[in-house]
């Protein structure tokens, strides 16, 4: 088996042993890069020479003694959205074209420290807005199930990277479900970890109260040992949990669900909008888990229904506070500065230019929900029903371990298709917006293709706050026994590629 078809820990282990160098390893992720990339554009920076450089530097650190984490020299691609003081990061947008960051993301520091060599940076939806990267100021990122279709967002460009074997992990964020929703069109595993449990310190902010960076990878244990990587406390975050959590990688290991309380979302599993083959394969998971002897129960969240208006209210509200400071006065980029304009004449013509429309959409939609006369009316409407549904939420905990529903309605649409239709594309995050209003961990794993067209779906599973293990532990066990049914894994290539 070829270097690229080796899962992470598989590579970890080998490096660690000796029998292959870290920048072997890069080499061979490199060169499948530039075999596929033309087709996926999964990446907006590569530089082959730094890649190699960092993964000479962990085989020197290896070399030396030093003891390092269980995915020293593995590779990983990582979203453009996190800071690197030796790469640019733009968030996706014109505005920060070019900016090269004078200092590492917590998350982009962990990695170093944990030995791993970042391949590039990834492609995304503009600052994390939007459910199909198709919102990038750069470029359009396929999908390599069917590169007619779109890979997810906002995280697309990590996903794609995953899902095509240019890279065995990623790093995404998810802010209303851009790590599940582009791990589940693309068939892969994709985590949101509890709010707090992964430092946002250098992830340019979109909405505060929502954002979390999470791991891609093609199986549950992949995943688990990078959340383990970057996760933690850090006090330069002030939302950063300072608690202690149960092993995330100890429970992919075991992936035993006997005796546990499953609940099945009611008003996630079924109904308009639903696509068929979606749905069969998310009863088919229900059936599966049942025998792996777990209880399964249908629980009701009823407010779970206004997930979406509340969400789209709030994070359009916090990103017009937090997109003010990309002002053309202090970086990135300014337009109109010939010395006969004021200074707001400059930061208009500059955020007109910098900015896209998806972004301009959400600024103003925030800007006119915070506004004097519609405060209450909107956002402070949109905090209470995120209350109601944290407490719907904890109802369901006291009767379940786990909720579990499919993590979109379909599968990957077309490139185009909803591009015109800001409704349609926001859909797309129905299943998954509910865990962050609240901040509780879930995951998607795959569970089959739709029989309609052949493509990836993904089982969603939600844990209470700081109960990720369960996430893992519940996602092994699906992915054991179907990868026992199919004889292997779900993704052995994407078919486009």
């Amino acid at each position: 088996m070829s270097l690229i078809r080796k899962t992470a820990a598989e590579l970890g282990a080998m490096i660690a042993a000796g029998e292959v160098s870290a920048a072997e390893v890069a080499e061979a992720h490199l060169d499948r890069m530039a075999e596929v990339e033309p087709k996926v554009k999964a990446f907006l920076h590569v530089d082959r020479e730094t890649t190699l450089e960092q993964a000479r530097a962990v085989d020197a650190r290896l070399k030396a003694g030093e003891k390092l984490g269980p995915l020293a020299g593995v590779p990983i691609a990582h979203k453009d959205i996190f800071t690197t003081r030796d790469m640019p990061t733009t968030a996706a947008s014109k505005i920060l074209q070019g900016w090269r960051p004078p200092y590492d993301a917590t998350v982009t520091r962990r990695l170093r420290e944990a030995g791993l060599v970042i391949l590039g940076k990834t492609n995304l939806d503009e600052f994390a807005m939007g459910s199909s990267t198709e919102n990038s100021a750069y470029q359009l990122t396929h999908n390599p199930w069917d590169l007619t279709r779109v890979p997810g967002g906002s995280s697309g460009g990590s996903s794609a990277a995953v899902a095509a074997y240019e890279a065995p992990l990623s790093t995404g964020t998810d802010t209303g479900g851009s790590i599940r929703q582009p791990a589940a069109v693309t068939g892969i595993v994709g985590m949101k970890p509890t709010y707090g449990g992964s430092s946002r310190y250098g992830l340019i902010a979109f909405a505060s109260s929502l954002d979390t960076p999470g791991p891609f990878a093609r199986n549950v244990l992949d995943a688990a040992l990078l959340q383990e990587a970057f996760s933690g406390h850090d006090p330069m975050d002030s939302t950063s949990i300072d608690a202690p959590v149960p092993s995330v990688v100890e429970a992919a290991r075991n992936g035993d669900v006997a005796g546990m309380r499953i609940g099945v979302v009611r008003e996630f599993a079924g109904g308009d909008g639903v696509q068929p083959g979606v749905l069969a394969r998310f009863n088919e998971a229900v059936q599966l888990l049942e025998s792996l002897g777990a209880k399964v129960v249908e629980v009701s969240c009823p407010s779970f229904a206004s997930a979406l208006p509340a969400y789209y209210l709030i994070a359009p509200s916090e990103c017009s506070s937090n997109l003010a400071r990309f002002d053309a006065m202090r970086y990135g980029l300014r337009v109109g500065d010939d010395g006969t304009r004021s200074a707001e004449e400059v930061m208009a013509l500059t955020r007109a230019a910098g900015f896209g429309p998806e972004v301009k959409r959400r600024i103003m939609l925030g800007t006119y929900a915070l506004s004097s006369g519609y405060y209450d009316a909107y956002y402070g409407q949109a905090q209470k029903v995120r209350t109601v549904i944290a407490r719907e939420f904890e109802a369901a905990y006291q009767q379940v371990d786990v909720l579990i529903s499919p993590t979109t309605p379909t599968t990957a649409f077309p490139i185009g298709e909803r591009a015109d239709d800001p409704m349609a594309m926001y859909l797309a995050d129905l299943y998954t917006i509910p865990s962050n209003l609240t901040g509780n961990a879930a995951i998607s794993v795959p569970c089959g293709l739709a029989d309609e067209d052949g493509l990836p779906v993904g089982l969603q599973i939600m844990a209470p706050v700081l109960g990720d293990d369960r996430c893992y532990r519940v996602g092994a066990a699906v992915e054991k026994a179907l990868e026992s049914r199919w004889g292997g894994p779900l993704l052995k290539e994407a078919p486009s590629l």
